[in-house]
């Protein structure tokens, strides 16, 4: 068996999530990156995780939950990909660019690693 690293970024997702007053209320956009590591056995798209069905469990993860804590959306993000078949180790960024904004910095951030 083989193994590699998978990395898609600027994967985005509609959800509502946040502390504030109202942040569950509305949907807001999360950006997220996930460097993982997969199981390969040969040359074939069923030898390893489809990109699709990563970027999809990552979008789930945030339309279909709320948390108050960016922490805990990114600690989802990562269990909802580790959950796939072949993946050993996510390492998954949530980026919230409306707080971004909101406090006039470039990037609101959380990193979650399930080993």
């Amino acid at each position: 068996m083989a193994t590699a690293r998978i990395m898609l970024s600027g994967i985005r997702a509609s959800g509502r999530h946040g502390a504030n007053p109202g942040e569950q209320l509305e949907a807001q956009e999360f950006v997220v990156d996930l460097d993982l590591s997969v199981e390969v056995h040969g040359d074939d798209i069923e030898a390893t995780t489809d990109y699709r069905a990563i970027a999809d469990e990552a979008r789930r993860a945030i339309e279909d939950s709320s948390f108050q804590l960016l922490e805990t959306l990114a600690e989802e993000v990562a269990r909802a990909v580790y959950g796939l078949e072949g993946v050993f180790r996510v390492v998954a960024v949530v980026h919230k660019p409306g707080a971004a904004a909101s406090l006039g910095v470039d990037d609101v951030s959380c990193e979650a690693v399930i080993a």
